[in-house]
Formats: C-alpha cells, sequence, structure tokens
C-alpha cells in the first residue's frame, strides 16, 4: 500500500509538471507561410504587404519567416495536410480541419465589376444576379441570397466573361478588380460597386507547429495593435489601417 501511494504521488507529480514542461518547449525557428501571389500583397519575390506583416509579427519573436507563392486551393491543402504552417487570405472559418486565430490581420474590401449598362448592385441586392469569382474564394458564403454563381481559374477571362453576357458580375478585392479592369480596351464601358468588408485571417496547420504558431500570433497581434506599430506598414503601402474601429480588441471568432 505505502509503494502503490509513493508510486501514485509520483506518477501525478510528473503528469502535473508535463503541462509547464510543454509551454517552455521552443518555438519552431521557421515558419513556412504561403499564399496566393497578389500584387503588392504577397508577391512571389517575398515583397508586399501581407509578407511584410508576417515577418513584424514572428520575426522578432525569433521565428523566421519562409513564404511562397502558388495557387489558393493549393495554399490551403498543404496547410489542412501540416505541409505548410500557415496561409494567407482566409476569411473567418472558410475552411474546416484548421486553426483559426482569435485576430484577423487585414481587411478585405469586396466589390463587383459589370458592365456599365448593367443595373448597379449593392450589398442587399447582388444575390439575384449571375456571379462568378476566382476558384475556392468561397463568395457564396458571404453575401447575402447568392444562387448562381461560377468559379474561374484565371482572371484573364473576366472582361471577356462580362462582355459576352456570361455573367452578370465579377465578385473579387478591390486591388485584384483594379488589376483586371487596367486591361480593358475601354474602361468606361465596365462599372466597380462596392459590396461589403471582411475580415481576413491567417489559417494555421492542424497540428502542434500550427497551435504554437497561432498562439504566438494572436499574443503578437495584440502587442503590435495596441502599441500603434502597424500603422506604419499600412501606410507605407497605401492601404487603410484596419484596427481603428476597435482598436485593441481582438476579432470575434
Amino acid at each position: 500500500m505505502r509503494v502503490g501511494l509513493v508510486i501514485s504521488v509520483l506518477l501525478c507529480g510528473i503528469f502535473a509538471a508535463l503541462p509547464a514542461r510543454a509551454a517552455e518547449d521552443p518555438l519552431p525557428a521557421e515558419i513556412l507561410a504561403v499564399s496566393e501571389a497578389w500584387e503588392g500583397y504577397t508577391n512571389a519575390d517575398g515583397s508586399g504587404l501581407g509578407w511584410e506583416l508576417l515577418r513584424k509579427i514572428f520575426q522578432p519573436a525569433g521565428v523566421r519567416v519562409r513564404t511562397e507563392a502558388m495557387p489558393y486551393t493549393r495554399a490551403i491543402g498543404l496547410v489542412q495536410r501540416g505541409k505548410a504552417d500557415v496561409w494567407l487570405g482566409s476569411y473567418q472559418d472558410e475552411v474546416s480541419g484548421v486553426i483559426y486565430p482569435r485576430w484577423h490581420y487585414d481587411t478585405d474590401q469586396v466589390f463587383a465589376l459589370g458592365l456599365a449598362a448593367s443595373p448597379q448592385p449593392d450589398a442587399a441586392s447582388i444575390g439575384r444576379f449571375r456571379l462568378f469569382w476566382m476558384r475556392g474564394y468561397d463568395y457564396q458564403d458571404h453575401l447575402a441570397n447568392v444562387s448562381i454563381y461560377s468559379e474561374i481559374q484565371r482572371r484573364e477571362v473576366v472582361l471577356e466573361m462580362l462582355q459576352n453576357r456570361r455573367a452578370d458580375f465579377y465578385i473579387d478585392a478591390v486591388e485584384e478588380i483594379d488589376g483586371v479592369l487596367a486591361k480593358a480596351a475601354d474602361q468606361s464601358a465596365f462599372r466597380v460597386t462596392r459590396l461589403t468588408s471582411l475580415p481576413l485571417y491567417m489559417g494555421f496547420a492542424p497540428n502542434a507547429r500550427g497551435r504554437a504558431f497561432a498562439a504566438l500570433f494572436d499574443q503578437r497581434m495584440s502587442e503590435l495593435v495596441n502599441s500603434g506599430q502597424l500603422r506604419a506598414i499600412f501606410a507605407g503601402w497605401n492601404k487603410p489601417y484596419p484596427f481603428d474601429a476597435a482598436e485593441g480588441q481582438p476579432a470575434l471568432h
């Protein structure tokens, strides 16, 4: 009995110490971040607002950031399988089976591109029209009453689809729509309409690395937003600062 009691006490002590020991485990030295190559945001050469934010969040904490640009759906798949640590540009709970932090890191301004002769939509009426967007963007989950939509693989077909009236409106972030419209021979033939804004999240791998990185992300975002250190990065890229409305408060999840 005494021996059993001693063993039980020792085991309890060992298991009680495990969380503290795990909490002291060092973070991985490097985080692999993947994203679609959005111009000025996640450029293939590692420049852009999104990559710069990632470095500001992780590198002062001793985690080197490695970036790789690729198609959006491939980026998600790599993170889901634990082959990459995080991807950028997700909407809240967009993908199951991954780890979302409490904080968002930016806000997506979502617009509709259509012919100037078409009726002008708004957030309430957009669901009545035939819509399309890039594969994997899942705007049907974020716009009201969407029933008819399709997905495309390349933005190069957007203007042709609108001109041939194969769809009524193309939905995307304003920066991407500006890039599409810049290639139009007659930009006055089209109209751009703002629909909504959506918080952007980083999605982390569903493993121990992902959990550690997500926890560090939330910690660092609280520090950086409360200190105002991210303002200069957004200003440097001529982008609106996304935390004025609720500075110091994490995004609701």
